[in-house]
């Protein structure tokens, strides 16, 4: 029998930067057992045949032959066509940062046609530097001829997701099979051909649909539909994030029409399995988490005795086949955290699987992708590392982790400055205690530039009834240990929780409006609070306070479920108040502003006091506690010693800029002794100094240790670069 060739695909549409992990694990994964696998984004592919010079004449002359009465603002893109045929290709290219020098003409007025996306920006656009205005403006420019797509010849297209709404609460597979009957649109076409190039040039035994979010199901099911019509013997594999959550109780046969196998949570596994079996050498029965058709109906096969690979034995992500130099930065908002999820590539990784923490009650906490918890080993993690630096020369690494474990950034940290690897690097996080100001500083001083992190509500009763285990303080306390050590920090936050009351989303407001006026947190985006099938609000929704109202699963998709909150009810126009106020807060706005302000409708005063983060910040202690459990880094120079007599002058060259201390002489050579220690040493890990331990060699012994402790040459050497982590 012939090895097996496996296909894997991204169907549109995820972020244009940078393409989504999902198909880099598997085929990494694939390819270090020996398995032949290849891989592509066609949403990328999709999108750059859309924005070509000859593809949008083509555009254009479908526009024209549209039946429908044309809104105004696409009769007057037409009139501008050929502004837009002259420029689609450098402002790409631009964008894909082939052209730099293009910047200096795009950011002038007047050089790109305006459509309807250009009103209201004008202050924004000319508050930035020239180049960041260039990419507003290109972006402005592509979002013009997105709507013009999306109101005549395709109204699936979106620039960072496709035909969502047919995936919103599909619980029956109807309206996606009525979407799947109707003719392909100009950028199904588009897709359809890079599709078909890819076929003819792998010639696969098997292909791999990857679904993370709803906008890529539409894609993914088109996908499976035109390689049913032209080659129907070809096995067709679904799996990926959407599906793990919401088609985990599929039972209509008419979706093994389009694919012949459906896999829950991780890939690896379900796709060996899944090429055994087609080796012949697994029987469908012996499958790992996955479902088929036998006969007209769905069967689910999952073999106990096919455990999952460790963080250690799945091999290291690839992204070989793909041209990260096509990839498009979208530059939407002048917000520095903000731009992370739309400018450049970044090298994908994981510093543990699931979640340390799930128990937050709407959470997923008993699926696999959250409930099964274990570390990648710090070697291999710095190994993956310095493969996809290797591979990609690019030095940007984003942690996609659920909620990436104090300690073992703290291990990797180390293990970066050990190494001397330097890299920029951000993830998602909980807003632990163990972020101390002294860990925040180390993670800094190893490439950490931003963090992210549920906050979920700015409110300490609903925290607790989220089983979030954080406090609303000491979310502000961790967020300002980050911000004081550079790094950018984004909360994710949520409203209309059970029982939560308008006076209390109020009150989050005015502490998020705080939080963000005091550049304590940097980004944030509200998102309303729903009751999913697999956290534990929706398997005990009544426990909760909610009514289910439906929808009636009909076979297909389950997640999202309609609910009544018996206990309270938040009305659209919070949200739409949220909405608005936190769009003028990512760029600086309005932070002087009352926040019952932002609602069209009358709203409580916020009871919070207007000096909660001051006064919150200004009682932060900074004494250094000696019975603590933690060690010594030090993140500056080589000390220098000068002696003058019973005293010695102590030179750090500290993080910022040389600092000098004046010690006794023996209380400096211990000082310098202990930096010594705690010295990262390039490619040498090694055991910190315990601060109990090193209390005990102190000359002059414990009451002396004490007053150092508390004495500004300690708070220099400290913020030099001495850490306690």
């Amino acid at each position: 029998m012939a090895p097996q060739r496996v296909l894997l695909l991204i169907p549109p549409l995820t972020q244009l930067n940078t393409p989504y992990p999902s198909t880099a694990y598997l085929t990494g994964f694939l390819q270090s057992r020996g398995i032949a696998a290849e891989q592509a984004d066609l949403g990328i592919e999709m999108v750059l045949r859309l924005f070509s010079r000859d593809e949008l004449r083509r555009l254009f002359d479908e526009v024209r032959k549209h039946t429908v009465a044309l809104p105004p603002e696409a009769t007057a893109m037409l009139a501008k066509e050929q502004a837009y045929l002259e420029w689609i290709e450098p402002v790409i290219s631009f964008l894909q940062g082939r052209n730099p020098a293009a910047a200096a003409l795009l950011s002038r007025p007047g050089t790109l046609p305006r459509g309807p996306r250009f009103r209201g920006r004008t202050q924004l656009v000319r508050s930035m530097p020239p180049e960041d205005r260039a990419k507003h403006v290109a972006t402005l420019f592509l979002e013009d001829l997105t709507d013009l797509v999306q109101a005549t010849v395709s109204p699936h297209f979106a620039l960072s997701r496709y035909a969502e709404h047919i995936a919103r609460s599909a619980s029956s597979f109807d309206g996606l099979i009525a979407a799947l009957h109707r003719a392909p649109t100009l950028t199904d076409e588009f897709m359809l051909e890079a599709l078909h190039a890819h076929l003819n040039r792998v010639d696969p035994t098997l292909v791999g649909l990857s679904v993370p979010f709803p906008g890529n199901l539409y894609g993914a099911f088109r996908i499976a539909q035109a390689i049913k019509q032209r080659r129907p013997d070809l096995p067709v594999a679904l799996g990926g994030g959407y599906v793990n959550t919401e088609l985990r109780r599929v039972t209509d046969p008419r979706v093994f029409e389009y694919v012949d196998f459906i896999t829950l949570d991780d890939g690896e596994r379900p796709l060996l399995s899944l090429i055994e079996h087609l080796d012949g050498l697994r029987p469908r029965k012996n499958l790992c988490r996955t479902f088929y058709r036998d006969q007209g109906r769905v069967l689910f096969a999952d073999n106990p005795d096919l455990p999952d690979f460790s963080m250690n034995n799945i091999g290291c992500p690839t992204y070989r086949g793909i041209d990260l130099d096509r990839y498009v930065t979208i530059l939407d908002s002048a917000n520095p955290m903000h731009r992370l999820w739309s400018e450049g590539h970044w090298n994908k990784l994981t510093v543990a699987h699931g979640c340390y923490w799930k128990q937050c009650t709407f959470c997923d906490v008993g699926l696999n992708y959250i409930g099964r918890y274990e570390m990648t080993p710090t070697e291999r993690l710095i190994g993956q590392i310095e493969q996809l630096i290797a591979e990609t020369g690019r030095r940007g690494f984003h942690f996609v982790d659920e909620a990436a474990p104090p300690a073992a950034l703290k291990s990797l940290a180390l293990g970066l400055l050990e190494r001397n690897i330097e890299i920029n690097w951000w993830g998602n996080i909980r807003f632990e205690e163990a972020f101390s100001p002294d860990l925040c500083r180390l993670l800094a001083a190893s490439g950490c530039i931003a963090v992210t992190a549920g906050l979920e509500t700015a409110s300490d009763r609903l925290l607790d009834k989220m089983k979030k285990g954080i406090t609303v303080d000491q979310t502000a306390l961790v967020a300002a240990a980050f911000r004081d050590a550079g790094i950018l920090v984004h909360a994710y936050l949520m409203y209309g929780f059970p029982s939560e009351t308008i006076q209390e989303t109020l009150d989050s407001l005015e502490r998020v409006r705080q939080l963000m006026a005091a550049d304590v947190i940097q980004s944030a985006f509200w998102h309303r609070f729903t009751a999913t099938a697999h956290s534990p609000i929706g398997l005990k929704p009544a426990a909760h306070g909610l009514r289910i109202l439906g929808p009636e699963f009909r076979g297909f998709a389950e997640n999202d479920l309609l609910h009544e909150d018996q206990t309270g009810a938040t009305p659209d126009w919070i949200g739409e108040g949220l909405r608005r106020s936190m769009l003028n807060f990512l760029e600086g706005r309005g932070f002087e502003m009352d926040v019952r302000d932002w609602f069209e409708h009358r709203a409580p005063k916020p009871r919070v006091v207007a000096s909660w983060v001051r006064r919150l910040l200004k009682g932060r202690s900074t004494k250094d506690d000696p019975t603590l459990e933690r060690r010594f880094v030090w993140l500056g120079g080589i000390p220098v010693i000068e002696s003058t007599g019973r005293t010695a002058r102590l030179a750090l060259p500290g993080l910022g800029s040389l600092c000098a201390v004046t010690l006794p002489n023996q209380e400096a050579t211990w000082v310098e002794h202990l930096i010594q220690q705690s010295t990262p040493r390039n490619g040498d890990s090694h055991s910190y100094p315990p601060l109990r331990a090193v209390s005990s060699t102190f000359p002059g012994g414990a009451q002396q240790f004490e007053r150092l402790l508390n004495s500004a040459a300690w708070n220099r050497i400290r913020s030099a670069g001495l850490l306690l982590v």
